[in-house]
């Protein structure tokens, strides 16, 4: 690979080297950045999400912003609002924290279904529209949101089609006795000394020139065969749609596929491998199903149903 491409290889060990047994979440945020997309990472609180997001924020071109989503949140806290300026006369348009290349949507399912349809526009074309004009939004531009498991009281769940523009949804437990001891360890050893200095944040060139190189990894025609018979699988007839409401869309085919070549180029491939799909397959398409009331009632969720098609879909 190009010399230029290096910053961005190096950035998931950068990113990670704060981190405690957080390596799946690190590649997965990197393979997002390459891939275009966006994340959801779901957990308990205290397990270093924000912490992982703010470390990528760091390295990155542009400015990053935080929102932390409460019920009563409103659209303009996002995208920005007209101002009045009593001295000229007139409104200028005051841009809101969704500005800026990566945003961090903390508890995303607090914010209200007016928000998140904001979000919406925001993830799908890169653009806000207030008061009637569509403004564009920086490139790269990136959201990874967080979402709280077990709290419920004063949430509103995301429906269908929001969950559908993530990439990838990460689910994430709480640490072994191991790391919790390392966590320990490292979080002591930083009260004692001064956090080392940032390096220079990537050039935005850097980032769109290891798409292009991660967009022209190879799948071989039985590579693509297999993703799109994993998708199929959650469809009419396939192998666990009997337990399936509404199975995957086409995007989840797409979005699968790209992660697929952006985990490649991670591990300085340029070429695929059913490894690949079987590793990402759980975080790129069970969020993009919804089980009937039978599967739920047996325990069943999106990511069993997508495991019981990885056993019953083979590579080739």
């Amino acid at each position: 690979m190009d010399e230029m491409i290096h910053p961005v290889l190096r950035l998931g060990t950068e990113v990670a080297s704060g981190l405690i047994g957080h390596e799946e979440m690190v590649e997965r945020l990197m393979t997002a950045l390459l891939a275009g997309g966006h994340v959801l990472i779901e957990g308990p609180p205290g397990i270093a999400k924000t912490r992982a997001v703010k470390r990528l924020a760091v390295h990155l071109p542009g400015s990053h912003s935080r929102i932390q989503c409460t019920p009563d949140l409103l659209p303009a806290d996002l995208t920005g609002t007209q101002v009045f300026r009593p001295e000229t006369g007139g409104f200028d348009f005051v841009q809101g924290p969704l500005f800026h290349a990566l945003v961090l949507v903390d508890e995303i399912n607090r914010a209200p279904p007016k928000v998140q349809s904001a979000l919406l526009e925001a993830m799908a074309e890169g653009q806000v529209t207030t008061a009637g004009v569509s403004r564009a939004l920086p490139d790269p531009f990136m959201v990874v949101a967080t979402q709280n498991p077990i709290e419920h009281e004063g949430t509103f769940p995301l429906p269908e089609a929001q969950m559908d523009r993530f990439l990838l949804h990460l689910s994430l437990d709480l640490p072994n006795a191991e790391h919790e001891r390392a966590i320990l360890d490292l979080v002591s050893a930083e009260r004692l000394a001064p956090p080392p200095a940032v390096g220079k944040p990537l050039a935005p060139e850097d980032i769109h020139r290891a798409r292009a190189e991660a967009a022209a990894v190879h799948l071989a025609p039985a590579l693509r065969d297999f993703i799109v018979r994993l998708v199929m699988a959650s469809r009419r007839d396939g192998a666990v749609s009997q337990w399936v409401e509404h199975p995957i869309s086409p995007r989840g085919t797409l979005a699968l596929a790209a992660a697929v070549q952006a985990r490649a180029w991670l591990k300085g491939r340029d070429f695929g491998l059913p490894e690949d799909v079987i590793a990402l397959a759980p975080d790129a398409l069970a969020h993009r199903l919804v089980p009937t009331w039978a599967a739920r009632s047996e325990g069943r969720t999106g990511r069993s149903l997508v495991a019981d098609a990885l056993k019953a879909v083979a590579p080739w």
